[in-house]
């Protein structure tokens, strides 16, 4: 009773920010990009209404790659309890369009999400030049 106390006071009149498409994903990560000059992979953490609960950092790589690995993708949505996550990385060519290893890597991140009931809402690629969703491509 007391933990469900302060989680009342402490969001007592705020919304979490809710991102409900891929253009609003792209406004909200690009801004957690420092070093464009790497490959930097995020998780976005999502409640049931796909407020947001926490932007992770789970890889940063190099110029043309970032190692990635389903464990380190769900890992924090298990430890937040999420319902669903969105998971994003940026191209430091600036070019978004989607590699053929982008594509088998959101396939192997939605099935592994599947199993453990965490849904994977859209899979996002920025670049300096705008973005791609991989929802909206039919890839997801």
């Amino acid at each position: 009773m007391y933990v469900a106390e302060l989680k009342t006071r402490k969001y007592r009149g705020k919304r979490p920010v809710v991102i409900g498409n891929p253009e609003q994903a792209f406004k909200v990560l690009r801004e957690r990009i420092e070093d464009w000059s790497r490959e930097h992979f995020l998780v976005v953490l999502l409640d049931a209404r796909h407020g947001v609960q926490g932007v992770e950092l789970t890889s940063v790589g190099t110029l043309t790659s970032s190692l990635v690995h389903p464990r380190e993708v769900l890992r924090p949505a298990l430890q937040h309890a999420s319902a669903a996550i969105l998971i994003a990385h940026n191209h430091p060519s600036g070019d978004p369009e989607p590699s053929p290893e982008d594509l088998a890597l959101t396939k192997r991140l939605a099935e592994a999400g599947k199993l453990m009931g965490i849904e994977v809402l859209d899979h996002v690629i920025f670049g300096k030049r705008g973005f791609v969703s991989l929802k909206e491509r039919g890839a997801l």
